[in-house]
């Protein structure tokens, strides 16, 4: 059979997955003047009552989800 081509040999390659997307579950966002959490939750996930899911993501840095403020940056939880 003098027609035979070699194969690669892949015996030692080990099998993984690499991404360099952004992680779906990093999202922020910022805080604009005038807005609260009913009006984020409504604008990333399209229903207002979604606001305690932004709340609980940032109870490191929430006390209260009345009290937010201009500037300050928000973990969104990624839409289920």
């Amino acid at each position: 059979m003098g027609n035979e081509t070699s194969k690669p040999d892949f015996s030692d390659v080990q099998g993984g997955a690499s991404s360099t997307a952004p992680d779906a579950a990093a999202q922020t966002y910022t805080v604009v003047s005038g807005d609260n959490l009913s009006k984020i939750a409504k604008h990333v996930y399209g229903n207002a009552n979604e606001w305690h899911r932004i709340f609980d993501a940032n109870r490191d840095q929430l006390d209260n989800p009345d009290r937010i403020a201009p500037g300050q940056v928000l973990k969104i939880p990624a839409k289920a």
